[in-house]
């Protein structure tokens, strides 16, 4: 299953929220850009917006372009309709189950 998000901090979310309240191994999940460049993402958010510490500027060109996969070996092909709908709760863009 492949899921598309368009912030690092979305996916980021997703993947905490598969591991802790869905009960996937982490070892189970992978996250590349959709695409050979790095990238935050296609839209800056959290830290690539601002760096959270007093004093230290924000990153003002974060490395934006493509979207961010996050890929997910189930073990248990019952748990794919759930883990959709958790997915796209939770700002996929899209989510491919082939």
């Amino acid at each position: 299953m492949t899921a598309r998000f368009a912030t690092r901090r979305a996916a980021d979310l997703a993947i905490e929220h598969l591991v802790q309240d869905m009960g996937i191994e982490r070892t189970d999940i992978f996250v590349s850009a959709d695409g050979a460049d790095a990238s935050s993402g296609e839209t800056a958010d959290g830290a690539d917006v601002e760096s959270g510490h007093p004093g230290v500027p924000a990153e003002k060109d974060p490395a934006l372009g493509e979207a961010i996969i996050v890929s997910i070996d189930l073990a248990n092909e019952r748990d794919r309709d759930g883990v959709v709908g958790r997915l796209k709760d939770l700002g996929a863009t899209s989510v491919e189950t082939e």
